[in-house]
């Protein structure tokens, strides 16, 4: 074999080593009663587009029941859909229509913690300390004479103290109760038993529903260290990457992966189910171990989504990505958006990336928008080629840029308020979808015009009807991308650089014999012979030549 090459050719593959797994946020995707919220009846009308995309799989934000206090990542009830977006049988009909298309259905399960809600957590707060109620979630007694000091000095990732204090059924001030993020999410105790066979009792219900996976929320969490010591030396972060020399005590511990092993037990038992984990650390070899046989068949490569539109650092994560992931005999991922993260097209518009968390608001230098989309178009293509799977995030497919200008008092992400607006947070990520430009105020999302956020009227360019069977449109280079991905196998494909067809400025790779091509500018450059079967360029008619910022696919 050639020692360049960073991934042989895999014959007849699972199918979650190459999918195309297409991320819906229930509430901003299509709405069918025109209350001005998505739900599953809106969803599953519009199914056929997604299908006509050419996708795999549809992985569904949470959608159980919940007070939506953190957008439905609250949940009070795992075997319940929310009454907001319809009800099991809605979703079982769904389930129907999506399967008769070929699609499958990944459901989002966040065993970190619940909604404070849950009857689990309410029966919590009625028993006394010391009981086995109590010892489902992490609470405490205080610091200081009166047990008036939290625990300790943990932080919420939302911001502010990680710890709330309550009170006892007799009125007096008494124990704390941890919660990494919002105080409406206590977290659950994973050193009881009896939470693991609660979710092992959700995985299975919906396993037996007939769901293809799950989508694991904050799985380098749950498991917390033995006696809950003071943060040392790392800040409190979704990611706990800052100080890798220092272990972080609630971010990627050791017993987290016996939990994991448990569930990929379970998982065996069925045919073809897959699982995903939103395991935020770095470095990738570190978040490997996420992948290893008997655990998570593949991880969120958050490496990847955070690395710019840079020529040398995307060199270089693809190598270590397909490097780590190999080495355990994972495939790799590749994502650039979704509902937790600035989009794509406004992220290579900016001048400068904030930190994760930070979102753009109507104070922040605003992203140029025509060089974010014709960036995002290229970034695209380049990732749609690599082998391995690779997830879109609803309305990527369009183009769509982040909601940059969204005011104040439309905010809904907790992250705005308990940082006093200091972070304006994920709402500008997900405003509804526009489907139809002359759909009303809601741009086709509803009948009504009602929408939970508003969108701005630039959306009115992007809407799907407007690019539909429109040459060069950037739906019609998804459909294209995924289309020639299936038919040349690039998803299982034979991958190397090839350095004989890269510069300082370009970055080349063949994967089953398609060369995939990037300029990073800022000159044009002369293209190789061979078949041309994708580029992003709007003016089709420029031929032989590849221009700054603009990917192209090559059969050579």
């Amino acid at each position: 074999m050639d020692a360049n090459v960073l991934h042989k050719s895999i014959k007849s593959p699972e199918w979650w080593r190459t999918a195309v797994i297409y991320q819906i946020y229930p509430r901003s995707f299509a709405d069918g009663n025109g209350d001005g919220i998505g739900d599953l009846v809106g969803t599953t009308a519009r199914l056929e587009s997604l299908a006509s995309l050419g996708i795999d799989a549809i992985w569904f934000s949470p959608f159980f029941k919940s007070p939506q206090k953190d957008a439905g990542y609250d949940v009070a009830d795992y075997k319940t859909i929310d009454p907001l977006f319809g009800t099991n049988e809605e979703f079982y009909d769904l389930w129907a229509k999506a399967k008769s298309l070929g699609l499958r259905i990944i459901v989002d399960v966040v065993p970190n913690h619940s909604s404070d809600q849950h009857e689990l957590f309410q029966a919590a707060l009625k028993a006394a300390p010391g009981s086995a109620e109590r010892e489902m979630y992490i609470f405490r007694d205080g610091q200081g004479a009166k047990g008036e000091i939290p625990p300790n000095n943990w932080e919420s990732v939302f911001g502010g103290n990680a710890w709330t204090r309550i009170q006892e059924p007799d009125g007096t001030l008494g124990q704390w109760y941890l919660h990494i993020f919002d105080s409406s999410q206590p977290d659950f105790n994973w050193e009881n038993p009896k939470v693991r066979e609660f979710f092992e009792g959700v995985l299975s219900f919906w396993l037996d529903k007939g769901v293809d996976g799950f989508r694991i929320d904050v799985a380098h969490g749950l498991v917390k260290q033995v006696g809950l010591p003071d943060v040392q030396g790392a800040a409190t972060h979704v990611t706990g990457e800052e100080d890798q020399a220092t272990e972080h005590p609630f971010w990627g511990q050791e017993g987290v992966h016996e939990i994991i092993r448990g569930w990929r037990e379970l998982l065996n038992k069925y045919d073809d189910r897959a699982m995903c984990a939103e395991a935020w650390v770095l470095p990738l070899s570190r978040m490997a171990k996420w992948v290893r046989p008997d655990e998570y068949h593949q991880t969120f490569n958050f490496g990847y989504l955070e690395t710019p539109w840079d020529r040398a650092a995307l060199e270089k994560v693809v190598t270590e990505s397909l490097h780590e992931f190999g080495k355990v005999g994972a495939p790799s991922t590749w994502v650039l958006s979704n509902h937790d993260t600035i989009r794509h097209t406004s992220k290579y518009g900016s001048p400068s990336i904030p930190m994760h968390g930070m979102g753009i608001g109507p104070d922040s230098e605003q992203p140029d928008e025509a060089l974010g989309l014709r960036k995002a178009r290229a970034a695209s293509a380049f990732m749609l080629g690599l082998p391995g799977g690779a997830y879109v995030y609803q309305g990527e497919e369009l183009g769509l840029p982040e909601h940059t200008m969204l005011e104040g008092k439309y905010r809904q992400d907790p992250t705005y308020f308990r940082t006093n607006g200091e972070k304006v947070g994920r709402d500008g990520c997900r405003v509804p979808l526009p489907w139809e430009a002359n759909g009303g105020a809601s741009f086709g999302f509803n009948t009504t015009g009602k929408s939970w956020l508003p969108a701005p009227e630039s959306f009115k360019r992007y809407a799907r009807d407007q690019q539909e069977g429109v040459p060069g449109s950037t739906l019609e280079l998804y459909k294209r991308l995924i289309k020639e991905r299936k038919q040349f196998h690039l998803g299982s494909g034979e991958f190397r650089f090839a350095p004989e067809y890269s510069s300082d400025s370009t970055l080349g790779y063949i994967n089953n014999g398609v060369l995939v091509l990037s300029n990073f500018g800022p000159d044009s450059v002369n293209l190789p012979a061979g078949k041309l079967l994708v580029t992003t360029q709007h003016d089709l008619t420029v031929e032989g030549v590849l221009e700054h910022d603009q990917t192209v696919w090559i059969k050579l």
